[in-house]
């Protein structure tokens, strides 16, 4: 900030959104500097707390008019640096704006702000027999989500943010609104022009703030039963995965966990799975439908030498099942007390799995790191969970030396180096390795039309470019 200019737009701020609604804190601004990642807080110089679309769009003409960076903040849930305030400037806050809007239960759809959560959304859905499935284990923002083209457990049946938005309402740098699919529309599919949505779901905050998104809608299935079963190899288990797709059996989840993920579930969750590579499964549908994918799931399993399942069939048991899952990040790190946990996020195509996992593990031994692996195998996309100590140069150096012979690894078996985390600060090279300079100098000319004065997130997912 340059000071002369400093009490003019704080003031012009106070007037959009209020005494309020605008924070020079050094503890809010440490915490909106900061998500999940290993990456370092890099703090903001102002935080502000928009009520609506207007506030935010008065906000960013101001930023616009100044020059100043402008960093969105759903929940703080990321895991690659994405709400850094890298170059200082303003974080937008959006947590005030958490209404759920226009839900029609016969379209299946509904309209949200970013303050909304995903836990959040589906309580509120819990009387109309409609749910939202896309389920990244943290509670994160839904706008936020879409942002980074989140995903989860239940990709495999119900596809990730990029399939299940339907709609965008976006501040572009300059505060001008645009509503991507055309205001208020919200059909099933659409041929009408340049695919503007998905342009918005997965850009990282680069491009615009997103202020509504408009999601597709599921059923609540008749019945949900979930499964665990163990593997005398890890190849086993993934080849198991791949002919249960295969076979067409339209499985709900299924998550690999290895024998060190697994141990260290069994300990962080008082469990007591055998100590050897696991599925956790789960079926969606009516009691007959279940039965028939059941059949063919443990056949299949059977015959590659998996045990018999472990069957969780009341809500309890099953929540138990995918709470343990959900809490690997903290099982992993209470492996070692103290360290730190980084994330990797690889996705290659299925067949390929068996072969990058398997030479994966082998790579962890060789080099003695501690990384239990956990995945959503069902879509080629697995997380080896890096616990690191802060204090020990030469093991941080290994861990990235690591990361990025995993993601090479998988760049040479015709995958992606993030599946569903984004590229954030930390993969910003690697995406010029897996776009090629052609693809990402598209991008790039997309951002300089959108963001001409690079304000919107700067640094993060394109490199900073040499003037």
């Amino acid at each position: 900030f340059v000071f002369t200019t400093l009490d003019s737009v704080l003031s012009a701020f106070r007037s959009i959104c209020g005494e309020d609604g605008v924070s020079l804190g050094e503890a809010v601004r440490q915490q909106h500097g900061k998500d999940e990642s290993v990456h370092r807080c890099c703090p903001p110089d102002v935080v502000v707390f928009p009520r609506c679309v207007e506030e935010v769009s008065a906000l960013a003409k101001v930023c616009n008019n100044h020059r100043l960076p402008i960093i969105p903040f759903g929940t703080g849930t990321g895991l690659e640096g994405g709400v850094s305030a890298v170059t200082g400037g303003v974080c937008f806050s959006l947590r005030n704006m958490d209404q759920v809007l226009d839900v029609h239960q016969e379209d299946f759809d509904v309209t949200v702000e970013p303050g909304v959560t995903r836990k959040a959304l589906n309580a509120y859905l819990r009387d109309t027999g409609l749910w939202f499935p896309v389920d990244p284990g943290a509670d994160a923002s839904l706008c936020g989500m879409a942002a980074t083209s989140a995903s989860g457990t239940n990709a495999v049946r119900y596809g990730t943010m990029r399939e299940n938005v339907l709609n965008l309402e976006v501040v572009l740098a300059d505060g001008n609104i645009i509503h991507t699919a055309g205001k208020g529309r919200r059909p099933r599919k659409t041929s009408a022009g340049y695919n503007l949505t998905n342009l918005f779901v997965g850009s990282e905050g680069t491009l615009g703030i997103i202020t509504k998104t408009t999601l597709r809608l599921y059923g609540i299935p008749e019945a949900v039963v979930s499964a665990v079963c163990s593997f005398p190899s890890v190849q086993a288990a993934v080849d198991s995965t791949v002919q249960i797709l295969q076979a067409g059996v339209p499985i709900a989840r299924i998550e690999f966990l290895d024998d060190v993920m697994i141990d260290a579930c069994n300990r962080f969750s008082s469990l007591s799975y055998p100590v050897t590579p696991t599925l956790f499964l789960e079926f969606h549908g009516s009691e007959r439908s279940l039965e028939e994918q059941v059949q063919t799931a443990e056949d299949i399993t059977q015959s590659n030498g998996g045990s018999d399942f472990q069957w969780a069939r009341d809500a309890e048991t099953r929540n138990r099942l995918w709470k343990a899952r959900h809490d690997a990040w903290y099982a992993a790190l209470a492996l070692r007390p103290g360290c730190k946990a980084y994330s990797t996020d690889v996705c290659v195509p299925l067949s390929r799995l068996p072969q990058i996992i398997v030479e994966t593990k082998e790579d962890l031994i060789k080099n003695r790191l501690t990384g239990p692996i956990a995945g959503h195998v069902g879509d080629g996309n697995f997380h080896c969970l890096m616990v690191v100590d802060p204090n020990d140069p030469e093991e941080q150096r290994g861990v990235h030396l690591f990361t990025e012979r995993l993601a090479r690894r998988a760049l040479a078996m015709d995958g992606t180096c993030t599946g569903e985390h984004g590229v954030g600060l930390g993969k910003r090279a690697l995406l010029c390795e897996e776009m090629g300079p052609m693809a990402v100098g598209v991008m790039q000319r997309l951002k300089d039309t959108l963001d001409p004065k690079n304000l919107m997130n700067p640094g993060k997912v394109l490199q900073p470019r040499e003037l």
